[in-house]
């Protein structure tokens, strides 16, 4: 069995941010929809299997323990799989012919306003889908499954050998029926005995507000239908976000910044903005100042797990100009000198403090 943390790339002491980050790299280069190669695809499976086991405290601590077990298994090795091993398989009975079908991974681009209010998207992907022709039995219509005539239906074979204990009985899986004790003597045309086809078919997703980039979100039974017809297994939906032009995020908050005139902010003004719920009236207050933030309540990101919204943080710039004609520079200069007691002084630096007006 080939060890989860070699194939992360990671080592044995790697924390759960460094775990993710290697997953979502290797994620990236091996993904079927990027690299077709078969050896891609089956590395894929183990990489998405062991950052399954690593993410999760429980999983990575029993994996840990059973790393350094001699015997290559779980640290509870004890006399009876000892026995099992010299004697049997440890197999009580045929094995199930059903099976779970696999996980699947998929990536969805959003734009910042899917983000604040969620969205739908559909998308046709190639997956395992149920057999119509024989409804997961595996066998054509008319035909059953047959019970094995060399292991009378148990799944094993026994034979008698000779040990330094003496005769012993050892049994194996019957080779005849591989293990299930049935048999397929006419497998069915359209999936050729497996109960399952390959399809495309189209996936719904109901992506909710508040999503973050890199989260990964989980359909349980949104996956390929397993083997005879077994439950499906599950989807994951890997988040990506693109920047926007205008808006940023900050919690569940959105950030901008306003350009406003000299005069509109010595004089006050009311200023209309569009944003993301439409267009917006502001109050600009005589005197407002460049890095003061005006807050509109319930106007930034959807809260993902809660009821309610976020907020839209504008902070204002002040433009002084550049270019002037004469009658507007003399009109400052006549303001210049009726404020003649205005001079330029330093004050206390404070770093990241936004003075907010509501």
């Amino acid at each position: 069995m080939a060890d989860h943390y070699e194939a992360l790339g990671v080592s044995r002491d790697a924390t759960e941010d460094q775990i993710k980050k290697a997953y979502r790299k290797l994620a990236r280069e091996l993904h079927p929809d990027v690299n077709s190669a078969p050896e891609a695809q089956e590395r894929f499976k183990a990489v998405t299997h062991a950052y399954e086991v690593l993410s999760d405290a429980e999983q990575r601590r029993n994996y840990d323990m059973g790393g350094n077990n001699p015997f290559g298994g779980s640290a509870n090795f004890g006399f009876g799989d000892i026995f099992d091993s010299f004697f049997g398989n440890g197999q009580r009975g045929p094995r199930s012919r059903v099976e779970r079908g696999q996980d699947a991974l998929v990536r969805v681009d959003l734009t910042l306003r899917e983000v604040v209010f969620g969205a739908q998207r559909s998308m046709e992907i190639d997956t395992a889908v149920l057999c119509k022709n024989c409804n997961g039995n595996c066998c054509q219509p008319g035909t059953d499954l047959r019970i094995c005539d060399v292991c009378r239906g148990s799944g094993q074979v026994q034979r008698q050998v000779r040990s330094l204990l003496g005769n012993v009985l050892t049994s194996a899986p019957c080779n005849a029926c591989q293990g299930y004790g049935q048999t397929i003597a006419n497998p069915c045309v359209d999936c050729r005995g497996q109960g399952r086809v390959r399809a495309r078919r189209t996936l719904d997703l109901n992506i909710p507000g508040g999503v973050e980039d890199g989260l990964r979100l989980q359909m349980s039974g949104q996956g390929e239908v397993g083997q005879a017809g077994g439950p499906n297994g599950d989807i994951y939906v890997d988040i990506s976000v693109r920047a926007d032009e205008v808006f940023s995020r900050q919690g569940d908050d959105l950030v901008c910044t306003l350009e406003v005139p000299l005069h509109d902010a010595a004089l006050g003004a009311l200023i209309k903005v569009e944003t993301f719920d439409g267009e917006e009236q502001l109050e600009i207050h005589p005197g407002h100042q460049t890095g003061e933030v005006i807050t509109l309540k319930g106007k930034g990101v959807k809260h993902l797990r809660s009821n309610g919204r976020g907020d839209l943080l504008v902070k204002l710039q002040v433009l002084t100009p550049t270019k002037m004609d004469s009658k507007q520079k003399e009109l400052l200069r006549q303001l210049q000198k009726l404020r003649k007691n205005d001079e330029p002084k330093l004050v206390k630096h404070k770093p990241g403090h936004f003075k907010a007006r509501n």
